[in-house]
């Protein structure tokens, strides 16, 4: 074996209180030097950086959008992750070359009821956040290796439970995995059962 080999992206699955939808406009004014809509949304973060009168803010947009959408504690400290019981080991690094989970659904299913959002859900937390989905740029990567993915809303996480649970999909005769499609789906949908009970949306990002 080759020990040169480099292990796949690690993603991980966090908890968002704000729907980045709803920031993106207030970050756009900040970075005018307009600050009044976004410290109406931020003024509870500790964490958030002091933004000066009719200037840009120092910091990155991905950055500052990460640190207004994450569910961070009252005291200020790290989001209490969304997994439990090794959920992360099993859907953060799956045994692709990309370690992609969320891609590998997308490969490997095809949606019985063609109204369905199954993959339009599953591509948004994805890629949602990318220049050419999101259109616009420097949203999708920050300082120090910051790399989003894509997200869901609090709705949306709720959408897309139930549709995983109906299960209307079928799993390609290509699947390189036996019953690798069910694993994902089984602790994808734990990680969205606890975003509803806390009444959160979920942010997909990648750890290289």
């Amino acid at each position: 074996m080759n020990k040169n080999i480099q292990p796949s992206a690690f993603y991980t699955f966090d908890p968002t209180k704000l729907d980045i939808e709803t920031v993106i406009k207030p970050i756009e004014m900040s970075f005018k030097g307009e600050h009044e809509e976004l410290i109406a949304l931020v003024s509870n973060i500790k964490s958030f950086p002091k933004l000066q009168k009719s200037k840009a803010p120092k910091m990155d947009k991905a950055t500052i959008l990460f640190i207004s959408v994450m569910d961070w504690q009252p005291d200020g400290g790290a989001p209490i992750p969304l997994d439990k019981n090794n959920i992360k080991e099993r859907i953060g690094r799956f045994p692709t070359p990309d370690g992609n989970a969320i891609k590998y659904l997308l490969t490997y299913t095809s949606q019985e009821d063609h109204e369905s959002r199954l993959h339009e859900l599953l591509y948004k937390l994805m890629n949602g956040l990318s220049e050419e989905d999101f259109g616009l740029k420097g949203y999708d990567k920050g300082i120090a290796g910051l790399e989003m993915m894509g997200w869901l809303n609090y709705a949306e996480v709720g959408e897309l439970k139930i549709i995983i649970q109906k299960g209307k999909w079928i799993v390609s005769a290509d699947e390189p995995y036996d019953g690798g499609i069910q694993e994902i789906f089984k602790n994808l949908v734990k990680l969205l059962k606890s975003a509803e009970r806390r009444e959160c949306g979920i942010l997909m990002r990648k750890h290289s």
